[in-house]
């Protein structure tokens, strides 16, 4: 379940540094979330850390993009090899 942000976002910059996977960046008018990145933070938290940290409420889980935590893990191990390995 890949997270998405909508457009009640108020470009506040506290949910891009949060973010673990470095899966949020500054869009055309609002963050986004690369949902090849998001893992909801399986792997690092318990709990989402940018909808911990949202001021306006305006991340929940993307209908498009409905995953299971076992993919959402194996996208974080996946993750960490690319980091590890270098790129």
């Amino acid at each position: 379940m890949s997270l998405m942000i909508t457009d009640d976002c108020i470009n506040c910059d506290v949910c891009e540094p949060e973010c673990p996977n470095e899966a949020i960046y500054q869009g055309e008018d609002i963050y986004e979330i690369d949902p090849e990145k998001c893992t909801e933070c399986v792997g690092h938290f318990e709990n989402p850390q940018c909808q911990e940290v949202c001021p306006v409420d305006c991340i929940p889980v993307n209908p498009d993009r409905i995953e299971s935590k076992e993919l959402l893990q194996m996208r974080y191990e996946h993750l960490m090899k690319v980091v590890l390995n270098g790129g």
